[in-house]
This record gives C-alpha cells, structure tokens and sequence, in this order.
C-alpha cells in the first residue's frame, strides 16, 4: 500500500522533528502532529518559529517549509487517526515511580492508552508505528488492545510495526536527514515495505534494515546502554586521571585511535543524562532480572550507579575546594541543558549537582541561552528567590540573564553544559566580578586552562590530574 495520510501521537521532542522532517522530505504525504497539550501544539503552530515548544538546530527551516503545506499540529486527535493510513505513537515513556518495577520499568499508561484511542478512532486498515523507546515485547501488547477492538462484522484490520527512533538531542535535524540507519521491525512485508518507502524519499534503500519486531525494540535500548556504558567508563578513568597525575583526553585521544574502540563518546563530564540513556539502561535492568539474568542486570545497574556517583562526586569536590563549606557562598552555575543545542532538561546532570549544592546551603545563580526558569524550578523542586540571607544556611537559586550576572559576586563557576558560548569567555573581565579566591569548576573541559589561570582563578577540570 501506499501511504498518503500520516498522523503522529505526541508533539514531543521526537514526534516534531521525525514528523516535520518526513513531511518536508514527503510532500505528497499529509502529516498531522497531535497531541493532547494545547498549549503545546499552539507553540508548533506560532507563527514566530522562534517560539517552537523543541529547540534543535535547523527545526524551525524545516518546519517553516513544510507547516501549512503538508504539516499540520492539530489537539483533533481521533479525526486524524480515522483519516491516517499510518499512525506513529510517540508519547513519553518514563521509569515508573511506583507500583511493581518502580524506579526502573517503562510507565506504559500513555502508550496503552493511545493504542486504546487508536483502537476507538481507526478506519479500515492502518499500521501503527512504535515510536517511543519501549520495552521489548511491548507491540504485542498493542497488537492485543487494537484485535481485541475488531469483533466479528468490524472490517477494520492494524498492523504493527517497531521503528524506533535514534536520535542525538542538538543534532536531531542532521540525524534525521542523514541517518546511520533507518530501522523497521514486524512480521508483515507489506507494511514493512510501506514504511520502508517513506523513508526511501531520502534515505538510501541499503541503510534501512528490516527485523523482526522483537529484535528492533531490544536494539534501541541496546543501542543507548552501550553509548551510556562508555560515558560511564571514560568518566571513571578520569576520576583515576585527577587521583594519578594523568589526562583524561590524551588518555581518550590514545584509545580513540584503536579502530576497535574508535573515538566517540569518550569526552569525560559530568555524566550522561536526557530522556533515554537512564531510562533504558534501567528497563534493560528490570528486563534482565524478570529473565532471571540477575548477573546481566547488576551489569548494567552499575552504568546508572556509575553515573549517579559521579554527579555527587563533583558537587562534593567543589564544597571540598571551597574550604568545606558553600553555604552563603554564591556560585554561578553555567549551563542547565543536559547537553548543547537543546532546551531539555530530562535527567540533567546539572539538576542533581545543583539540588547536592542547595542541600549545602549555596546560593545558586543559574545562566543557561535555552531553558526557562519555570523549567528549572521544576526540575529543583525548589522556586527562585533572589534575595536570601548568605547566613541563613538555607540554599536558594536565581535565574541570570548573562554569564556576566551569573559570576557578580561568585565564589565559583561551574560549568555544566558544553554550549558554544561558554568556550569562548573574557574569563580576565569575568574574574573582575568574582570574589576572591575564586574558582572555575570546568565539568565539561571547554574553557581555556591557560586563559583562567591567567586571570588568576583557580582550575578544577574534568579528568586532570594537575586540578
């Protein structure tokens, strides 16, 4: 079959850009984001692409051909399923807070309940395209609610398909148009086929690979516990470079030249964070003990322990520098995103740096181009206030406009995200506006060393053994 109408369930930081990117790529296909969030579907539909609710590098050029012409973001969610011929499900899956699994299963609610409205909404026949990053063996569940609809006189009939998304936050536009590989999993050729045609608009035919659903749903999560596992291990070496005397980046420049190793994700930094890494580490952990693998599983917990440990690990090492104690001490924290070119905050390393900092009493002032302070008072569970007794003992954070506010006053910088701006700072001016001794807590390794030394601060960076 040919697909001429397309509607996607989750206007997210998934479902925006795959959709716009296909419509852009696809004139000839309709596509209609939905999604339940009004708020968030009048952001995709402002004029102002500027506004657009997801940031990443080139979606607004891309949204700006396709929307009016063949992309459409509409809350009218069951009209656009009864007129798609496919429909993606890319709504949220996060790790259950409670109940059985809790702290390491998928929460499957949203997902259950859009393939439940699917269900309801479907016209003849449609394919139902997994989106979200799921756990394996979850289409089955689908495939059960979508038969379980169809009674003896329904002539409607689904198909359901795993083409999970692997997508770098920041890069996103460039992954999507330029893809590694395009994955399609499921046990019928005709509907493979009819997807595999999509993406065949622009991406080569031997760069899309066919599975069986099973194994397409446990790549993505193999996929990010294997990217996450080497963050984990470069950040353990550097740990072992600032106790020996040894840098972390000639030691990942020498292995990343092992062709068996080759030289991504091996930049040292605060940790791995986003919606996927952590999540589907955690997944394959609950997975592997509900196998019985409970070996496989305290493998792979150890990644996310890993993790964990070396966020506290910095917060502590910066009360250490500033002999023992932040409280009442200003430091400015530069960088909220959990990586660049993203507003994200899903699982920012920076949250659980700033929360182990505000339990000690510091003030933070918080500077970051992309992410809001509603944003960032929700991921600290905590509300700005800008004015707070030093003495109090009570930590307190503010949002600041520039780098320039954010150090006024500092005690300390730490810098948490690799944003381009922050390579390229006067650190001489900035140290002007510090309080003296101050320090540069360089998490991601973007300053210059040379140039904050000689603007007379003192340097704790990532994996050096002379910090």
């Amino acid at each position: 079959m040919t697909i001429q109408r397309i509607c996607c369930i989750g206007a997210g930081y998934v479902g925006g850009p795959t959709m716009a990117v296909i419509a852009d790529r696809c004139p000839q296909v309709q596509v209609t984001v939905v999604d339940l969030n009004q708020a968030r579907i009048d952001a995709w539909n402002d004029p102002d692409l500027s506004r657009l609710p997801v940031y990443e590098p080139g979606l607004d050029a891309v949204v700006g051909r396709a929307r009016g012409r063949n992309l459409s973001f509409s809350t009218a969610v069951e009209a656009a399923i009864a007129d798609a011929d496919m429909v993606f499900i890319s709504v949220n899956t996060p790790t259950k807070t409670k109940g059985l699994g809790a702290g390491q299963a998928s929460d499957l609610r949203w997902v259950e309940a859009c393939a439940r409205t699917v269900a309801k909404a479907a016209q003849g026949h449609t394919i139902v395209v997994e989106k979200s990053t799921l756990p394996v063996r979850t289409a089955a569940v689908i495939k059960n609610i979508l038969e379980a609809a169809c009674d003896g006189e329904d002539q409607r009939t689904f198909s359901v398909l795993s083409n999970p998304e692997f997508l770098a936050e920041g890069t996103a536009i460039r992954d999507l148009e330029a893809p590694d590989r395009v994955l399609i999993g499921g046990d019928d050729s005709g509907s493979i086929d009819a997807l595999a045609e999509i993406y065949a608009h622009w991406v080569p035919q031997q760069q899309i690979l066919r599975t069986n659903l099973w194994s397409s749903e446990l790549s993505k999560l193999t996929a990010n516990a294997f990217l996450a596992q080497r963050i984990s291990s470069i950040n353990s070496i550097a740990a072992f470079c600032e106790a020996s005397g040894a840098d972390v980046r000639e030691v990942a420049r020498a292995i990343g030249t092992d062709s068996r190793i080759g030289p991504k994700f091996l930049n040292a930094g605060p940790g791995f964070g986003g919606s996927c890494f952590q999540k589907d580490i955690l997944n394959l952990v609950y997975l592997s003990r509900h196998f019985g693998l409970p070996e496989v599983a305290d493998y792979w917990e150890s990644v996310v322990a890993l993790n964990t440990w070396q966020q506290h690990r910095i917060a502590r090492l910066v009360v250490q520098k500033l002999f023992g104690t932040v409280t009442g001490k200003r430091l400015a924290i530069l960088g909220f995103a959990f990586k660049a070119d993203t507003n994200d905050t899903r699982e920012a390393p920076a949250i659980r740096i700033c929360q182990d900092l505000l339990e000690e009493g510091a003030q933070l002032v918080i500077h970051d181009p992309k992410v809001k302070a509603d944003q960032m008072a929700r991921d600290l569970n905590q509300e700005p206030a800008s004015q707070v007794d030093r003495l109090s003992g009570i930590g307190s954070w503010a949002e600041a406009g520039s780098v320039e506010d954010a150090v006024m006053g500092a005690d300390a910088v730490l810098v948490l995200t690799e944003w381009q701006h922050y390579r390229n700072l006067n650190w001489q001016a900035l140290a002007a506006r510090m309080r003296k001794p101050a320090w540069v807590f360089d998490a991601r390794a973007v300053a210059d060393p040379a140039q904050i030394k000689a603007a007379g601060l003192c340097l704790w960076r990532v994996g050096d053994g002379e910090g």
